[in-house]
């Protein structure tokens, strides 16, 4: 299991994927799941993957291979974002309805891999889209700026409250982290390292991004705090009436 997620802003775009692959609990790997493309100046593209792990890897080695050879459709050529995320869920099924006739079981949900695309590309607006299994896509508007990938539930209660789309970029990284520490902490199947990047809105800037690890001290200052404000929250919150208890 994983958990990544992303969040279109009016100012900018925040997206994180956590690093752990596992096949029990005695088999914990640590793989890549955000992958970032683009042309400096012209265009920015996030990718992020949960699911199966060979699906994902065989899909980002297609993308990568088509930009390498210069296929005169990739994700350096395309006319728009939403085309980027046809191309993508394309390459996903075509992946995945191969895995499917080799071992000749074509409603087998093992090969099963979902994606989030997100950026920008100059003339255009910043987009996220979510890509499901089944190729298709749907776009994060101004009322759901934010999407969730993999084990999204301890998570989301966190997004829902702090994050709307007017929310200062900063203030939206907070609240992401949270997520992940949320997670992290109620669920083995998802950890550290995580790796995040931000892009502000219109710079089409590639930025170098940033893995963060359990020795990070402002996410460990973060969870912290967290965890204080929480205790004291309920210390200060008003205390259940008498008739409560008869």
């Amino acid at each position: 299991m994983t958990y990544c997620a992303a969040i279109r802003l009016k100012d900018g775009m925040i997206f994180a994927s956590d690093t752990r692959t596992n096949a029990g609990v005695d088999h914990i790997s640590t793989f890549r799941k955000l992958y970032q493309y683009g042309v400096e100046g012209e265009r920015f593209i996030v990718l992020q993957t949960a699911g199966s792990l060979a699906t994902s890897q065989a899909v980002f080695t297609k993308i990568q291979h088509d930009i390498d050879q210069r296929q005169e459709s990739n994700l350096h050529t395309v006319a728009t974002l939403f085309d980027a995320a046809q191309m993508v869920g394309e390459c996903m099924r075509n992946v995945m309805n191969h895995a499917k006739m080799i071992a000749n079981d074509p409603s087998s949900s093992t090969f099963t891999s979902s994606f989030m695309l997100g950026g920008q590309i100059k003339g255009q607006l910043p987009e996220l889209y979510m890509i499901y299994p089944e190729g298709n896509c749907i776009r994060a508007t101004q009322d759901t700026p934010f999407f969730q990938l993999g084990e999204s539930k301890y998570g989301k209660p966190i997004l829902d409250r702090a994050v709307t789309y007017d929310t200062d970029v900063k203030h939206a990284m907070r609240a992401l982290m949270l997520s992940f520490d949320s997670t992290i902490h109620s669920n083995l199947s998802v950890g550290m390292p995580i790796d995040v990047v931000i892009y502000q809105n219109d710079s089409l800037i590639l930025p170098k991004g940033r893995r963060i690890d359990e020795h990070d001290a402002y996410f460990n200052i973060l969870r912290y705090e967290w965890a204080e404000a929480i205790r004291r929250s309920l210390i200060e919150l008003p205390a259940c009436p008498d008739d409560y208890w008869t």
